[in-house]
């Protein structure tokens, strides 16, 4: 029942790029929205669930929520950049790797060695699966035959490790203060939009907060905030590695929708590098759902 629960999120968080993608919008215009639409559901938590926010609560959920910021801000500086079927795989794979990290060696959740060894085995394969993905057919780029678009690959790269870090240390913060998953959501939202608002005003992009555009990724933040309650409520049940490895599994909605329904170009041989990368991403997400 829990692995079905962690599941949840790859569902929703493989969608947010795509929603984003079509609504348009700067990054910071889609992390405003985002963060505001976070904020509409972390208030749908606490009139549905009236958990105790204590003090604990707001500090982790606050400092979980700015990480979160700047790891997604710098998440859509990278689709804007190099496109979402390569930012996403680039993402997942580095995310993977630190929070399996963290989840083995800060919190010990692999404790035999049978589980030592699928895990790793798990990890390897999905980050292999994210690689795979990102795969560029480089005599096509040389003819100009793939998306000229989205080349600016030094940014790319550079906001991918900055998102990394984000992301990484908004789920090791939650994780180590060990508070009510449903209690936590709305500080953590709180967070993630004063998180926004200063990274708009180190921009200089205040202006962008009335933007229309901005408003309409609130929508972005709903179908986030689903995936991050469902995230944060199997972590205690399966772990870290495991919810937030199987959460990443929609590399495979975010990838394959980037492409159809976004229009973003792969040739026929990217397109073999994305349908095998897809398939070890799943695999590796199986593998570690058969953990618990």
């Amino acid at each position: 029942m829990f692995i079905a629960l962690a599941l949840i999120p790859a569902l929703a968080w493989g969608s947010v790029g795509l929603i984003s993608g079509k609504l348009g919008g700067t990054p910071i215009q889609q992390t405003l929205g985002m963060t505001a639409g976070a904020v509409l559901f972390g208030i749908f938590t606490i009139v549905v669930y009236q958990p105790a926010l204590t003090g604990r609560v707001w500090i982790s959920g606050l400092l979980s929520g700015l990480f979160w910021a700047v790891g997604q801000s710098q998440q859509f500086t990278s689709m804007k950049a190099i496109g979402i079927s390569k930012t996403v795989p680039i993402s997942t794979g580095l995310q993977l790797a630190g929070n399996a990290l963290a989840g083995v060696l800060l919190f010990h959740e692999w404790k035999t060695t049978h589980m030592i060894t699928v895990g790793t085995i798990a990890v390897v394969v999905l980050i292999a699966g994210a690689a795979i993905t990102s795969l560029r057919d480089r005599a096509a780029s040389a003819m100009g035959a793939t998306d000229t678009q989205h080349n600016d690959v030094s940014t790319g790269i550079r906001a991918s490790i900055f998102s990394t870090l984000g992301y990484v240390m908004y789920t090791i913060i939650v994780n180590y203060a060990n508070v009510d998953a449903k209690a936590v959501v709305f500080p953590q939202a709180i967070g993630m939009f004063v998180g926004a608002i200063i990274f708009a005003l180190y921009k200089k992009s205040a202006k962008d907060i009335t933007k229309l555009v901005s408003y309409k990724n609130v929508l972005t933040g709903l179908v986030w905030g689903v995936g991050n309650l469902f995230m944060f409520i199997s972590i205690p049940h399966v772990g870290l590695a495991i919810s937030y490895s199987l959460a990443q599994s929609g590399i495979v909605i975010s990838t394959f929708g980037s492409i159809w329904f976004l229009g973003e170009k792969k040739t026929n041989k990217e397109m073999v590098y994305v349908v095998i990368g897809s398939v070890l991403v799943i695999v590796g997400s199986v593998l570690l759902g058969m953990l618990k």
